[in-house]
């Protein structure tokens, strides 16, 4: 019997092309960082957003919404455990506290860059989702709860 004759190595390679483009794919703490965490909150001026989003490659294509967390990586982290967050169903948590963040707006028009921001620093209950090691990998956006 030889391995992989037929059909099997097609699956095979399917399964490999599935599980490396599932790991590819599924959000990780790094791109989180990249996307949403900044403290001390830099210092670049009076158009922030349009900075920090081309800074950060959010601008190819202009990215709607951003936003980004002024505090440091532990507080946010706490988010992750009981002492910090709590469960806010559908694998998100909601922080205990309310968290300074600046939130970049597309003004409109083109995708493509320049891109033009509008920002509005707040204050808010930040909601993340958590990896397996209490590291946050995803912000959501849609969901604001102000102080």
């Amino acid at each position: 019997m030889m391995p992989f004759k037929g059909s099997g190595l097609g699956l095979l390679t399917f399964l490999v092309s599935v599980l490396a483009l599932g790991a590819y794919c599924a959000p990780s703490h790094q791109t989180f960082l990249k996307q949403h965490y900044d403290y001390p909150k830099s210092s670049v001026g009076n158009k922030y957003c349009d900075v920090m989003m081309k800074r950060r490659g959010l601008d190819r294509p202009c990215k709607d919404v951003n936003t980004f967390i002024h505090d440091t990586m532990n507080n946010i982290k706490a988010v992750c455990t009981e002492s910090g967050g709590k469960d806010y169903g559908n694998g998100l948590r909601i922080a205990l506290r309310p968290f300074t963040v600046t939130t970049c707006k597309h003004k409109g028009g083109s995708t493509r860059p320049p891109c033009k921001y509008s920002d509005n620093k707040s204050s808010r209950y930040i909601v993340i989702a958590c990896n397996q090691n209490k590291e946050p990998v995803h912000f959501d956006e849609s969901i604001i709860v102000t102080v």
